[in-house]
């Protein structure tokens, strides 16, 4: 994955290199390379485990799920449809 990143950045900073890229796109190139230094120099500040230790577990089907809940809130004030609603003049 690091490589990956390396050599986009490589990339980006060849197509810099050329002068030939419209204004939007060098600012866009630009970009790319500061989010992609960022996130190198992410990697450098992990450690990165010893091959001795434990791998973390890989997710099972019974771990955590979302669930919706479509009932209205009991706090929130209830309006008949019937009543015209003021508007600012």
């Amino acid at each position: 994955m690091r490589a990956d990143l390396e050599r986009v950045r490589q990339w980006a900073d060849a197509k810099l290199a050329t002068g030939e890229e419209p204004p939007w796109a060098w600012y866009q190139y630009m970009k790319l390379r500061e989010t992609l230094d960022a996130i190198l120099a992410g990697f450098d500040a992990v450690m990165p485990l010893p091959e001795d230790s434990p791998q973390p577990a890989e997710r099972s089907a019974s771990g955590p799920r979302l669930v919706v809940c479509n009932a209205q809130p009991r706090s929130a004030p209830h309006y008949p449809g019937s009543q015209p609603v003021p508007l600012p003049m």
